[in-house]
């Protein structure tokens, strides 16, 4: 690999976000006590195009969604970069005691309230410095991430297009509950595709009484749950992992009738295309395989949703070598492995070069451990804000960012 070049220094980034914070966090409380889920986050919305009020921004909202694009554009030509931050909260009924807390059964229980506050933190530091940039920085604001392919949604509405050319460069920073203030990189897949499967087995019901009158598909499913994860852990390279979990089980509406039909469904995920390809087509084998000695019709589907999301090695390192100058070495570390959790903002990387970023933002009252993002009880220490912005602002300064103002024209 190519030397890397001289980070570009940056104007005080890191002490204007510090100033910012209170703003944030209002902002990101306000965000927390009124979560919405899916593509369409109308009150969500208005507040981020609130904060963005007055930044000089070209700004398109979405069609099939709440979304918000904002370009911002230096004073000069020059490259562009892409910020990315989601919005949507979850179905779950929170179980934290604060004062903003959510009380409408839907909770941000994946930090995306400081997604979206982080972002428009970045927004303000660089609009403020206009004049020192060459180029332009869309701000991608993201509905529907959980489970709603909002990026899968904006991509078709051309946000990649936004400025008038690609992305030279994509990036997105999202909290977590490890230790607060850390930031974690990896090169390569960090996160999983997840893929949605469904079997259905279909027989021929009667009577519990007498089931070789029957053709019962119940014991078919019982077996087939435990094979499917042997042909995981016999079919694919330890070193590029699956995980198959089967979350839901169904048949029947009696205790004494053998039902026609048993159904199942779950998730599949991946790091790699081959190893998806591969459990496809060996899962399908083994489904009907069995259905087949059962005597029983197999129906198999295996729904492709977000793929990997794959961190470009060159981006990432320079992503590495700009937290440990700017945060300092200590606040920087790789996993040690890719997780299985899934992001859509890897259609975007799949696309575009460029580095997604985990920050731990757990507050010291919880103890290590004591939670896990999607959790009801899951809490994020706001006190990152500051961070979380300057740091997606400090990323865009590499591309656009310049030491001097251009020349006046």
């Amino acid at each position: 690999m190519s030397e890397s070049p001289v980070l570009r220094s940056a104007p005080d980034l890191r002490a204007d976000a510090a100033q910012l914070l209170d703003d944030l966090v209002a902002l990101r409380r306000d965000l927390h006590q009124h979560p919405e889920v899916g593509l369409d986050l109308p009150r969500t919305q208005q507040a981020v195009l609130e904060a963005l009020a007055g930044l000089d921004l070209e700004i398109t909202l979405g069609r099939s969604s709440t979304s918000i694009v904002a370009v911002l554009r230096g004073a000069e030509p020059g490259p562009t970069v892409l910020l990315r931050g989601d919005m949507d909260a979850l179905p779950i009924v929170e179980q934290v005691e604060l004062p903003y807390r959510a009380n409408n059964g839907l909770m941000h229980a994946c930090g995306h309230d400081l997604h979206a506050a982080g972002l428009v933190g970045a927004a303000h530091l660089l609009a403020a410095r206009r004049d020192q940039i060459a180029g332009s920085v869309v701000f991608m604001f993201q509905p529907g991430e959980e489970g709603h392919d909002g990026a899968g949604h904006m991509l078709e509405e051309g946000v990649l297009e936004a400025s008038g050319q690609a992305p030279e460069a994509a990036y997105a920073i999202h909290v977590g509950t490890g230790e607060r203030g850390m930031f974690w990189t990896g090169v390569g897949p960090v996160l999983a595709s997840s893929s949605t499967l469904r079997v259905a087995l279909t027989g021929r019901g009667g009577h519990a009484s007498t089931p070789s009158a029957a053709l019962d598909p119940v014991p078919a499913l019982a077996e087939l749950v435990p094979a499917m994860q042997v042909v995981v852990t016999r079919a694919v390279n330890v070193s590029d992992p699956a995980v198959l979990t089967v979350t839901r089980l169904g048949a029947g509406d009696a205790d004494n009738v053998i039902p026609d039909r048993a159904w199942l469904s779950g998730t599949l995920r991946t790091f790699s295309a081959a190893t998806l390809d591969l459990l496809e087509e060996r899962l399908a084998a083994l489904v009907d395989g069995i259905a087949a000695a059962h005597g029983l019709s197999a129906d198999f589907e295996l729904e492709r949703g977000y793929p990997a999301t794959v961190n470009d090695e060159a981006t990432t390192v320079r992503v590495e070598e700009l937290i440990r100058a700017e945060f300092g070495a200590e606040r920087h570390a790789r996993i040690a492995t890719p997780y299985m959790g899934s992001e859509d903002f890897s259609r975007v990387l799949e696309r575009v070069p460029g580095c997604y970023i985990f920050l731990g933002a757990k507050p010291d009252h919880v103890a290590a451990g004591a939670t896990y993002p999607h959790a009801s009880d899951a809490e994020y220490d706001d006190a990152v804000l500051a961070d979380q912005a300057a740091l997606l602002a400090l990323l865009a300064w590499q591309h656009v960012g310049a030491d001097e103002p251009p020349p006046q024209r």
